[in-house]
């Protein structure tokens, strides 16, 4: 199986980087699993008092992997691989160590879920974001538990519509980011030097006073926007937006 997520550790930090290029570091099931499986890691590391989540490429993450998606024939797994989304959300969530997003790079779709669940984000000023799941028939149903707590309402209610992009300096005004800056690795690692000198129980106890409200919201909506979904990415007109954008044409919507 390829390596699509890295997992390191450097003195107190653990980075998990998302190493897919080749479709711009997608959400297919194997990269998830491997998220999964390093988030899991660094729970069990006594050592790590930071994880940092990076990426190469020019892209941080495009959201679903259309491809993979595409393919499947109508209900065959839809659910299970929402699901396995769901997951790895609430993962970073309830991790007992603080999680940052170094972002430096453009983020679509359902990328922006896995910024909404850091803890600290970092984004690169040439940075771009867009939540573009109305333009292929389908929304962003699970990672609205994530995103929901973080944007300002305003901004969900223009963002999640219109699918436009917008920037680093934006993002950081409506929530979504933390910092916006010239040089992220500069700034995720003085960010990673305070947090280290936090003990282990300071730090999960600290996180979960941040996180409570926002767990206690996705516990209790998560099956039913999980399932709202994989419906959504199996309907008919979910196909035809994937595929027109697959093929590079308008999509012919069937109204």
């Amino acid at each position: 199986m390829s390596e699509l997520v890295r997992y390191r550790v450097d003195g107190s930090v653990a980075r998990l980087t998302l190493d897919s290029p080749h479709n711009r570091n997608a959400l297919s099931t194997v990269l998830v699993e491997q998220l999964h499986e390093g988030l899991r890691r660094a729970a069990t590391d006594g050592a790590v008092r930071t994880v940092v989540l990076d990426h190469t490429g020019g892209t941080f993450c495009a959201g679903a992997d259309l491809r993979e998606a595409a393919g499947r024939e109508p209900g065959d797994v839809a659910v299970d691989r929402a699901r396995e989304l769901t997951g790895v959300l609430r993962a970073i969530l309830e991790l007992p160590v603080p999680v940052i997003a170094a972002v430096d790079g453009h983020v679509r779709a359902g990328g922006l879920g896995l910024v909404g669940a850091c803890d600290i984000v970092v984004a690169g000023t040439g940075s771009t974001f867009a939540l573009t799941e109305a333009r292929i028939g389908v929304a962003p149903s699970i990672i609205s538990l994530t995103l929901l707590p973080k944007m300002t309402p305003r901004a969900a209610d223009r963002y999640f519509v219109t699918g436009e992009s917008f920037g680093a300096h934006e993002a950081e005004r409506i929530g979504l980011v933390t910092v916006a800056a010239a040089d992220v690795e500069t700034v995720v690692a003085e960010l990673a030097g305070q947090i280290a000198q936090g003990s282990p129980q300071g730090l999960a106890a600290s996180k979960a006073l941040t996180t409570a409200a926002v767990l206690e919201a996705f516990d209790e909506r998560a099956e039913e926007l999980t399932l709202e979904s994989a419906a959504l990415f199996v309907s008919a007109e979910a196909r035809e937006g994937m595929l027109a954008f697959l093929q590079k044409r308008p999509p012919k919507w069937l109204g």
